[in-house]
């Protein structure tokens, strides 16, 4: 993404923050898209923008721990709807929205060294006017995914060729420990399957952004 591109992304993400508060509900923006898209790395270049306007709070915390999926026998399938505790997300994002004042809701993270969510590590100030969040399931359209889209001011879906895409998500999953052939088998059986999904909702998104 060149720099002008970002500057435009940046300017609107700074009128939404500047909205919120008025109304006395805090705005919410949603950066939506398949595994290796860049997400985050958008997100976090976001913040660094916004001059203290917004925080991330990505959808990862909400990542059931590895000894619930092993409890489920969902382990293999760990990225799947169904292995995030989305109802919990759905809560957050509501208590979030409502910015009571005085009170700083507390969000979880997602270690990706020890692959494992971790609560209360991500602070939210009442005076903070925009909250970020990022994840592949933001316009998903089943079970308690379906009530994330309502709570969003705007949604943006990344979109980026898999010829890059799934080589830098390879390349991720060998960065954080897996040797190569089970990175590439990993992508191939699971994250590729949740990115078919995560794909259906592109045309629920207000804005289609094209990474690079």
């Amino acid at each position: 993404m060149d720099a002008r591109e970002l500057e435009r992304l940046a300017g609107r993400a700074r009128r939404l923050a500047e909205g919120g508060g008025r109304d006395g509900r805090r705005r919410v923006l949603g950066i939506v898209g398949p595994p290796g898209v860049g997400k985050s790395t958008l997100a976090g270049r976001l913040i660094a923008r916004l001059d203290g306007l917004a925080v991330l709070v990505p959808m990862d915390g909400f990542h059931l721990a590895q000894a619930e999926l092993e409890r489920l026998g969902r382990a293999g399938r760990k990225g799947a709807p169904d292995t995030f505790d989305a109802a919990g997300y759905v809560a957050l994002l509501a208590r979030i929205r409502a910015a009571e004042p005085g009170v700083t809701v507390y969000a979880p993270a997602f270690d990706r060294g020890l692959e494992e969510p971790v609560a209360g590590a991500i602070a939210v100030p009442p005076e903070v006017p925009l909250v970020i969040t990022e994840g592949n399931y933001l316009l998903h359209d089943e079970g308690p995914w379906a009530a994330v889209r309502p709570l969003l001011d705007e949604a943006w879906y990344l979109d980026l060729d898999d010829r890059r895409r799934v080589p830098r998500l390879v390349a991720r999953h060998v960065r954080f420990g897996k040797e190569q052939a089970h990175a590439e088998r990993w992508v191939a059986e699971s994250d590729e399957a949740n990115a078919r999904l995560v794909a259906r909702g592109r045309d629920r998104a207000h804005l289609v952004v094209r990474m690079e």
